[in-house]
């Protein structure tokens, strides 16, 4: 049970509001340059915006405003000021909205605006809980491509909460549809394969990829001369890690940041940017698909729908390469006091 009214209609809509998101933002990547794409144009809620974010403010605001028509809502997002929240329609109370919207207009911005990496428009819906949502109620979920500029294919996935995940395929030359089939990765053994734990930004890259290191040694053992034991593959975008899991592309990612924090507070360093609950609005389809989504504990993400609370997660393709990756993760972060017994 989703708690909503009219799912498949909502869905429908919020695809709507995607797709226009995704064309306006490619439609911009075409006629403007990666320098004025890259523009710094603020700062809001401890992120760096970038001229190529303002791009979708404007559909996403327009868009939403029409759908809130039907679905009176609680928009979060970015880009709304200070505290992130938008009641919709204009002059509802919040009391009388039936749903929580929570988007990422653009997860992925860095590698979109210099045409490196296709980024992902996000939507996660949960019923309103008088503002105790949280990532756990979230049960519909939208996240669809915005293609780099040389790109003709693009995908859109979503889900229902215990309606299994479903995946389009749009071809922009033909303006044409086919169905994607969403198949995680079947292997028994990260051997050979690519997975890692995220480590975007300078600041804590080191203690991150020795965490890294360290799992993987004690699942595959040590080096061997001339042979590559397995692979990592660092997609700036949380959407875009959990869409290379249920392709079958990757097999496991740890997104760590926030637990290193005490440790670079000894050093008299600052964390930076980590991920937000934006970031991971539609882990539901990945765990609709048959991926094992759960924070570091094991436990179902549960952090707040808003843009400040920094979100720290594991993913496994199945329950074979969990067997394998968790238990040297956990005791890899609990040997330098990054993981307590109890979430």
């Amino acid at each position: 049970m989703t708690g909503l009214r009219d799912v498949e209609a909502l869905v429908a809509n919020i695809r709507g509001v995607h797709e226009a998101i995704r064309d306006a933002v490619v439609e911009a990547c075409e006629r403007q340059s990666i320098d004025e794409l890259a523009a710094v144009v603020g700062d809001d809620a401890g992120d760096t915006l970038f001229a190529v974010d303002r791009l979708s403010e404007p559909v996403l605001l327009a868009h939403f405003e029409q759908l809130a028509r039907q679905w009176p809502c609680l928009l979060v997002a970015e880009g709304l000021g200070e505290d992130g929240r938008r009641v919709l329609p204009a002059g509802t109370r919040e009391r009388d909205v039936e749903i929580v919207v929570i988007v990422d207009p653009i997860d992925g911005t860095r590698g979109l605006m210099v045409q490196k990496r296709p980024a992902w428009v996000l939507t996660g819906v949960a019923p309103y809980r008088n503002g105790r949502e949280t990532l756990a109620d979230i049960t519909v979920a939208v996240q669809t491509e915005i293609p780099l500029v040389k790109q003709n294919l693009c995908d859109t996935l979503w889900a229902i909460a215990g309606g299994g995940a479903h995946g389009v395929r749009f071809d922009r030359a033909t303006r044409t549809r086919r169905p994607l089939a969403l198949r995680p990765s079947r292997a028994a053994s990260i051997d050979q394969g690519f997975g890692g734990v995220t480590r975007f930004f300078p600041g804590a890259r080191a203690e991150l990829a020795a965490i890294d290191d360290e799992v993987v040694e004690a699942v595959l053992g040590p080096t061997v001369a001339g042979r590559a034991l397995a692979f990592e593959d660092q997609y700036i975008s949380n959407a875009g890690q959990l869409y290379e899991l249920v392709m079958g592309h990757d097999r496991w990612v740890a997104e760590l940041r926030p637990l290193v924090e005490p440790l670079l507070a000894k050093r008299g360093r600052a964390l930076g940017i980590c991920s937000h609950p934006y970031d991971l609005s539609t882990e539901l389809i990945a765990r609709e698909a048959g991926v094992l989504v759960t924070d570091p504990w094991g436990n179902r993400l549960a952090a707040p729908l808003d843009v400040f609370t920094d979100v720290a997660f594991v993913a496994y393709a199945n329950e074979a390469i969990r067997a394998q990756v968790d238990p040297p993760l956990r005791a890899a972060l609990r040997s330098r006091g990054l993981l307590s017994e109890v979430a």
